[in-house]
């Protein structure tokens, strides 16, 4: 099955990449506890992988804290790394939007954080299955619809008490009830989404906003806001913030979203749906017993 995808002419602009890019070449973060809580939580999903891989590749927009290694339940394995953000270090690089892989066999492909800033999210899918060999596995993580919920409102808030209106400041993510739908799109089988979601605690909001900035995550818009982000707006929004966002000890709270997707390339010896009218028994003849 091939997806079809728009061409890049017809997708809106959503992320401005090149902006990304200079925010994660002056982060200042070496203490990012994001990254292990995703990498524990696959290696976990990989152990239930009953196969031994051969050739797997993690695409990240960073890769200099990757692992070379993991493990399925068969076995270890090596992992390749290509980052999805040229950050001028000299790093083996894709565009997620024109993607080229070195080949187009591999086992297991996962995709840390890519589908959160690529503005060809169909097209990004549809082109890594196609990287993949019969029966490989496509693993992708991503925020999801909720994460930052807070100061989103606090920032919508904090426009509109100043200036009387609002601009976006934080990213649009995948809604979970979306995901599966794009992994049957591009063609992958036995799709599995779910979610996993954290409370992140602060002493105060600036101190989310100045983890956010030292992660190299700010507005990765491509659309500015109407408005500059001014002291004003910052400490109006915190102010919000704090309002209807703190704990009783006083510490503010913020919601981290992570969906999951997972599927296969189809092959033949994949389990497949029963072929329909098939089945041997009614679910009529199933109620009247129970009657």
């Amino acid at each position: 099955m091939k997806a079809r995808t728009e061409s890049m002419a017809d997708l809106p602009r959503i992320f401005d990449r090149a902006r990304v890019a200079r925010h994660l070449v002056r982060r200042q973060a070496p203490d990012d506890f994001i990254l292990p809580l995703v990498l524990a939580d696959l290696d976990d999903r990989l152990m239930a992988v009953t196969r031994r891989l051969e050739a797997a590749l993690i695409l990240a927009p960073a890769i200099d804290a990757l692992p070379t290694l993991g493990r399925t339940a068969e076995g270890a394995f090596s992992y390749a790394h290509i980052a999805t953000m040229d950050r001028g270090t000299g790093e083996t690089t894709a565009d997620p939007e024109q993607l080229v892989l070195p080949r187009t066999d591999y086992d297991l492909i996962v995709s840390l954080f890519d589908l959160g800033i690529t503005n060809d999210v169909v097209g990004f899918l549809a082109r890594l299955r196609a990287h993949l060999r019969p029966d490989g596995l496509l693993i992708a993580v991503t925020p999801g619809g909720l994460t930052l919920s807070e100061l989103r409102e606090a920032f919508i808030a904090a426009e509109a008490a100043l200036f009387g209106g609002a601009s976006p400041r934080v990213a649009p993510m995948i809604p979970l009830q979306d995901a599966a739908s794009l992994l049957q799109r591009v063609g992958l089988a036995l799709p599995v989404t779910d979610v996993e979601t954290h409370k992140v605690r602060y002493a105060h909001p600036l101190r989310l906003m100045a983890e956010l900035k030292a992660l190299g995550a700010q507005n990765p818009l491509a659309d500015r806001p109407a408005h500059i982000t001014t002291r004003g707006l910052i400490a109006k929004a915190s102010e919000i913030y704090a309002e209807r966002f703190s704990d009783p000890d006083g510490r503010v709270r913020a919601t981290l979203e992570l969906v999951w997707m997972s599927g296969w390339a189809p092959h033949e010896s994949q389990q497949k749906p029963a072929r329909r009218g098939s089945a041997t028994i009614s679910l009529k003849d199933v109620l009247e017993k129970k009657a």
